[in-house]
């Protein structure tokens, strides 16, 4: 009877592994979701707190650019997107598009897209006990928005959005999304 409490060393080497495995991917599951959100898109705004924002009816689109070595982001689709996103979710918010003349915003634009990589740990070895380093490449989309108030010739308004992925054309799907974000923010609730 003692015999079937009694576990064999090689039943005891199989829970222990077992057990070192569920261990291993609890904690690459909790670095894959942690990763996940840290990747995840970020605006982020500045603006003039002494500017009257309810005073500003009508903008225009006066300069966008384009800053990206991968050409399926440098490409004047891309530039038509932003700019119809931009006025789309402006005059959403109750302003005006001035297509000639003076507007009470300018508006000015930057895009980018650059390649980066970080290096992950993950646990590796006997019992999870070693390290695993990984090269991630990714890419990096920039989007910079910048309203400029002409009677002052100041900046009133910023907001700068980022959006990582692991192709730089995957971005190009992203961007009403950090359009829409960033003008969500405006105006600035002071």
């Amino acid at each position: 009877m003692s015999k079937l409490f009694h576990l064999s060393r090689a039943q005891k080497w199989f829970q222990l592994s077992r057990s070192s495995v569920l261990r291993a991917l609890a904690i690459l599951t909790l670095g894959l979701l942690a990763a996940h959100g840290a990747k995840a898109q970020k605006v982020t705004m500045e603006f003039d707190r002494t500017a009257d924002f309810s005073k500003y009816k009508t903008f225009a689109i006066r300069d966008g650019r384009l800053n990206s070595a991968n050409p399926a982001l440098n490409s004047p689709l891309v530039k038509k997107q932003i700019e119809a996103d931009i006025q789309n979710d402006l005059t959403a918010k109750g302003l005006t598009l001035v297509t000639s003349g003076s507007a009470d915003l300018n508006i000015r634009y930057t895009f980018g897209a650059v390649r980066k990589s970080e290096v992950e740990a993950y646990p590796a070895g006997w019992y999870g006990m070693g390290t695993r380093y990984v090269r991630v490449p990714y890419a990096e989309g920039t989007l910079v928005i910048d309203l400029h108030d002409p009677t002052t010739r100041s900046l009133v308004w910023r907001t700068i959005a980022a959006e990582e992925k692991s192709d730089a054309t995957k971005i190009q799907g992203k961007l009403d999304s950090m359009v829409k974000k960033s003008i969500d923010k405006y105006p600035p609730k002071k």
